[in-house]
């Protein structure tokens, strides 16, 4: 994996992060007393969490094995893409294409320093430290450039991330900025946070803007996820509750009711 020319991050950990707070509730380590203590009160507002992480990454795997065997793509760039775990993008990609091709970006230090560890032994892919809103830099960047080809289709995932941009970011006007940026043929995937009571949208809202220092968006409403993708190519389903996004064996139940969910679908750009 090419490291490029990042220096060496500094590691916060009294301040909660995303990243490793969804480690902890996909039952991970990599994560600090910080994230745990933030992660309980996530908990207490919406008790669900930890089955809505786990649903979130079932979608991810089938996501991207429909991206590789069914659309072909063999190059990924994963915006926001959090910790390394078991069934990491390019691990599920490889298993379809041997020569698939991953740029993971994620603004937490510490994801940086642990993909380094985990996916050096494999150079087809590449931890980026960079913040997903940068998008030239992300995509002039050396080890972008070397894994994801200009003349070639790319899927853009954004998988359970836009949620931690706030509206003046205009996630719509990001994916706006990378689908300009990208081969004709290519695919985005969009999934974000929603929940039709205003109760546990303000409150994860709150608490996580909080927790994180102001490193938080805001959990939206479906129309408002919808208008993102506005005068794109929905593929089938289209925009629909994650675990029913062509499901499988490795499906996740959903319970009807929950507080909140994971909205998303695929685009044809």
């Amino acid at each position: 994996m090419g490291q490029g020319a990042q220096s060496e991050p500094n590691f916060d950990i009294s301040t909660p992060s995303v990243a490793r707070m969804y480690d902890w509730l996909l039952g991970g380590t990599d994560n600090y007393a910080s994230d745990r203590e933030a992660c309980g009160a996530l908990l207490e507002i919406a008790p669900s969490s930890r089955e809505l992480a786990l649903t979130n990454r079932a979608f991810l795997r089938r996501v991207v094995r429909f991206l590789a065997d069914d659309c072909g793509i063999r190059q990924f760039l994963d915006h926001g893409s959090g910790l390394p775990t078991r069934d990491n993008v390019h691990q599920v990609a490889q298993r379809i294409h041997a020569d698939a091709r991953v740029a993971y970006v994620d603004n937490d230090p510490i994801v940086l320093a642990h993909g380094r560890t985990m996916l050096a032994e494999n150079d087809q892919t590449a931890v980026l430290c960079a913040d997903l809103r940068d998008t030239d830099e992300i995509l002039d960047h050396e080890d972008v450039r070397r894994l994801i080809r200009d003349d070639e289709p790319t899927a853009a995932l954004f998988v359970s991330v836009l949620h931690c941009l706030p509206d003046k970011d205009d996630p719509a006007a990001l994916l706006r900025r990378v689908a300009d940026r990208l081969a004709p043929g290519s695919y985005m995937v969009v999934c974000q946070l929603v929940s039709d009571d205003a109760r546990v949208r303000e409150g994860v809202t709150d608490l996580m803007a909080g927790a994180t220092g102001g490193r938080w968006g805001r959990v939206r409403s479906k129309a408002e996820v919808r208008t993102f993708l506005d005068g794109w190519e929905l593929l089938d389903p289209g925009l629909v509750e994650v675990s029913t996004w062509r499901p499988d064996s490795d499906l996740t139940v959903w319970r009807e009711g929950n507080e909140w969910e994971e909205w998303g679908g695929v685009v044809r750009l």
